[in-house]
């Protein structure tokens, strides 16, 4: 449970201080379309963050437990901001295109642990 607490807050962390680098710093240095790119990744990686404080928070044996679902929601959902975000954060500063076909890999991730959220929570009502 406070793994994915303290990973959520790192991770809300970067995105805060990424987001503020990318409008002061990169807003001269990078073209609109990356600047875009940038500024999805630290949405995504936000989102994320906030979703991997809720995983941890739902773990706690007053709400969930840790529960199989949750615990794997939590890796993929880190997982997936690694590889989501990270590989457009890379895109953006270094222009490479072929990163674009990893991001995908990184949406399912997240696609995958929401519904694990789901499921954890569907089962524990029942």
């Amino acid at each position: 449970m406070p793994f994915f607490i303290i990973a959520g807050a790192i991770n809300a962390f970067i995105a805060v201080a990424f987001g503020a680098f990318g409008a002061h710093a990169l807003k001269e240095k990078l073209s609109e379309k990356y600047l875009a790119i940038w500024e999805t990744a630290v949405q995504y990686q936000m989102y994320h963050a906030i979703g991997l404080i809720v995983i941890g928070i739902l773990m706690s044996t007053n709400i969930i437990g840790n529960v199989s679902q949750l615990s794997w929601a939590g890796y993929l959902m880190l997982s997936g901001i690694v590889i989501f975000s990270g590989s457009l954060y890379v895109l953006s500063l270094s222009g490479i295109g072929i990163l674009g076909a990893i991001t995908p890999i990184g949406g399912v991730a997240f696609l995958t642990a929401w519904v694990l959220v789901i499921v954890a929570v569907v089962k524990h009502m029942n």
